[in-house]
């Protein structure tokens, strides 16, 4: 891109109540993957940023937790950041599935709609899933609840649309320079980074009753001499009993935890990655002031 050259640049937020593919349609927008997805609610906890720079337009994501009705004091901080993300947004992106009603989280988002000016584009996910008219009949339903400048079907999962809805968007932005380096795709410290892919696999392997109650923290992250890197991250649960699961018989799950991690950070790396994991209790963390030690400072 030529030093003259007009640039194009905004913050792109993407709304959604929990579960409704933020995530991914983030990380296929990006064709790289900035933001952990599972199939279990809440998996986003805080305000994930993704960087797409095309030509002379940068586009930056704002991945926002999905809403819900929050049961600890850390879920109220990351339900938090909705509104914030809110703030000098230049465009929304509202993402439904087919079968959504204007009802829950998905109607008070809308409302939450009403006091931004910002231009608003409604994606209707998961098309893989139901029927065109099915589609067709959500994206109708939530238009006359709310005004919208740009509707369209999409499957994250599968890139349908996809191409075409990251054009519309690049589209969409105003004049502006650029917010980061053309070379950046996520604005998260290393430490975090680490963090949440750890904590993916906690969500991805165990049971039902341990995910939300595990925090993550990195200790250290040394690169050595032969360019490998050394990481040393605690994973803390409220109780004896998670513990027990996360550990596993003789280690297996916290062994197979940490391989998952490990594969990932050397793919994305390209480096040897030495993890050494080990889990601790920090009872009821998430209703205390200790929470905020989980969230980016």
């Amino acid at each position: 891109m030529s030093q003259q050259e007009t640039t194009f640049s905004g913050f792109v937020t993407l709304l959604g109540r929990t579960n409704v593919g933020k995530s991914t349609l983030l990380n296929a927008l990006l064709n790289q993957k900035v933001s952990i997805v599972t199939e279990k609610p809440q998996t986003t906890q805080f305000l994930v940023k993704g960087i797409l720079t095309e030509g002379n337009r940068q586009a930056v994501f704002v991945d926002t937790p999905g809403l819900h009705r929050p049961h600890s004091k850390y879920g109220e901080m990351f339900l938090g950041d909705i509104p914030k993300a809110l703030e000098e947004v230049d465009l929304v992106v509202v993402l439904v599935e087919p079968g959504d009603r204007v009802e829950g989280g998905t109607a008070h988002l809308l409302e939450m709609l009403q006091k931004v000016e910002a231009p608003r584009f409604l994606v209707v996910n998961k098309i893989d899933l139901s029927t065109k008219g099915e589609a067709l009949q959500t994206a109708k339903m939530i238009g006359e609840a709310c005004s919208f400048d740009f509707v369209l079907p999409v499957s994250a999962l599968k890139y349908e649309n996809v191409d075409f809805l990251r054009e519309k968007i690049l589209e969409a932005l105003p004049e502006g320079p650029f917010y980061y380096p053309e070379d950046y795709v996520t604005d998260l410290p290393q430490p975090l980074y680490v963090a949440e892919v750890i904590r993916e696999k906690v969500m991805l392997l165990t049971r039902d009753e341990v995910p939300h109650a595990v925090g993550v923290l990195v200790d250290t992250i040394q690169e050595r001499e032969d360019g490998a890197y050394y990481i040393e991250a605690t994973l803390y649960v409220e109780r004896e009993s998670q513990k027990g699961i996360l550990i596993g018989k003789g280690g297996s799950m916290i062994k197979k935890i940490g391989t998952l991690a490990r594969e990932e950070l050397e793919d994305v790396t390209g480096r040897k990655i030495i993890l050494k994991t080990r889990v601790k209790v920090m009872k009821n963390w998430q209703n205390t002031d200790k929470a905020k030690l989980f969230r980016p400072q």
